[in-house]
């Protein structure tokens, strides 16, 4: 329509070539018109992404909703608004400072009146009848001391000859300055605290001391390498364990070999193991769906993710049986949640996920057994998903497919069967949240230390943020599990000496 040329003056006589003229028109003034209003939603979510709260947990508030002002009927209020009260809280005046830990050493210091002050007026002497103590938490910085090992050398000095000296102990890094301790800062420091190696090289100057990021590189190389042994054992125990989490983020590597430093490469995450849980980190240069279905070869359960193809491999598999995540789900809607300023659709929706939640806080907070959960699933969850399934249906054909509104709808609607099969035991999360909090410290670290400088130390970073993650997984002190770790690791030979050294099983 837009390449014919008329004048406005010259209509064409024939009401039939008029009507086409005008229906083209309308035609092409609404394509632009659902265009214009798509990329107004996309640049909307864009600037709410990046100035904007990234939570989701007050994003039911007025005047924050969708375009589609579809409403409701009573029936399905009722039912929502019975599930989704919110409790009152009343926010303390003053916050309540925790007590600092008994195990601290304690330096006293009295300050006591003089004596003149303790005679009563009276005459008589004042009895002490108690104390004020006023704790304050004082910080040393970090102190260096250095390991000598002497070994005292012994010969005949009649023969001249039979020169004995003790062996040399193992040391965790032969021929190497640094003892475990030091390694686990090093890796502490990068991996746990986001602390780059050309800024500890910095804080070591600061020192006096003389510690190239070389040898600190080195140090992680090597121990990763050690440490290689135990990330297979872990790998072992979640495919051996039947539910298991799986998610990938991207990493920038440098020297791949082929690829230009500028491409993507991608740390899939892996998380199983039951009540001892055990995530994996494995560097891949690629996105692609085989590195995940080679990890998984032989699992044989639940497997849960969000609905990135590279998992589909679980579709075909007889052994395995796909679990959606609900929070990618919900996160469709809240987007346009964010990218609107009107009611709609999305704050609709926003209400089951809400009811669905306030079951697993309830479940939670109970510390309800497996059994119990899925019990409290299907009396409760069961019900709100047909109800959300018939709205989703409903409100299929009222939404553009190209609006953000109508991709969240779709979204859901073709991930259903996945999203639901949470309710199949009482053992699987609604979502896929708890491996996206181990993934989390990795790309907060990313943002600071930028790229791995090549895929060994993608590797590297790999081995050590599984040991991490296991660690708080578990409960268990980094630092602390990390210097005992690597103390031992060298006496190791056999596949039961490593299982000891898992973060899960270890004794200090």
């Amino acid at each position: 329509m837009r390449d014919m040329k008329f004048d406005i003056k010259n209509l064409p006589d024939s009401p039939e070539l008029l009507r086409k003229i005008i229906f083209d028109m309308q035609a092409e003034f609404a394509s632009y018109k659902e265009k214009y209003a798509r990329l107004l939603e996309e640049f909307c979510l864009d600037k709410k992404r990046l100035y904007a709260s990234s939570s989701e947990k007050n994003i039911l508030q007025t005047d924050l909703f969708d375009e589609a002002g579809v409403e409701l009927s009573d029936e399905l209020k009722e039912q929502l608004d019975d599930e989704i009260e919110v409790s009152s809280h009343k926010r303390k005046r003053h916050p309540v400072r925790r007590a600092l830990p008994q195990d601290l050493p304690r330096e006293t210091v009295v300050h006591d009146i003089s004596d003149e002050d303790k005679i009563c007026e009276c005459g008589n002497h004042l009895s002490k009848i108690g104390e004020e103590i006023t704790e304050q938490l004082k910080y040393i910085p970090a102190q260096l001391s250095v390991i000598q090992h002497v070994r005292p050398k012994y010969a005949c000095r009649p023969c001249q000859e039979n020169v004995k000296i003790a062996p040399m102990p193992i040391l965790f890094l032969p021929k190497c300055i640094a003892t475990p301790e030091l390694v686990a800062h090093t890796i502490i420091a990068k991996y746990c605290d986001h602390l780059p190696l050309y800024r500890q090289e910095n804080i070591w100057h600061r020192l006096g001391i003389d510690l190239p990021r070389s040898s600190l590189c080195g140090w992680i190389l090597k121990t990763a390498e050690l440490c290689e042994p135990l990330v297979k054992l872990l790998q072992k125990i979640i495919i051996h364990y039947d539910y298991a989490q799986a998610d990938e983020t991207t990493v920038q590597v440098l020297d791949e070999v082929g690829r230009a430093n500028t491409t993507k490469s991608y740390m899939w995450c892996y998380r199983g193991g039951g009540e001892k849980p055990c995530i994996v980190y494995e560097y891949q240069p690629t996105r692609g769906g085989f590195h995940a279905e080679h990890f998984f070869h032989g699992f044989k359960g639940y497997l849960q993710s969000d609905a990135y193809s590279g998992y589909h491999f679980a579709n075909k598999n007889d052994d395995i049986i796909r679990i959606g995540c609900m929070a990618h789900a919900r996160r469709k809607f809240t987007d346009v949640i964010k990218a609107s300023k009107s009611n709609g659709l999305a704050a609709e929706a926003i209400k089951y996920f809400r009811a669905l939640y306030k079951i697993e806080k309830e479940a939670r907070e109970n510390n309800y057994t497996p059994e119990k959960r899925f019990q409290l699933r299907k009396e409760k969850s069961e019900p709100i998903l047909t109800t959300f399934k018939s709205w989703l249906d409903t409100n299929l054909t009222k939404t553009p497919e190209q609006s953000k509104i109508g991709t969240a709808i779709r979204y859901a609607l073709s991930n259903w069967e996945f999203l639901i099969n949470y309710l199949k035991d009482g053992r699987i999360e609604i979502d896929n949240n708890l491996l996206e909090n181990a993934i989390r410290p990795f790309a907060l670290g990313r943002k600071n230390w930028l790229f791995a400088g090549s895929p060994s130390g993608a590797k590297a970073g790999a081995i050590l943020y599984s040991l991490i993650e296991t660690c708080k997984a578990n409960n268990v002190e980094p630092y602390k599990y990390f210097c005992s770790m690597l103390h031992r690791i060298r006496l190791c030979k056999a596949e039961a000496d490593y299982l000891a050294l898992l973060p899960q099983n270890f004794i200090f």
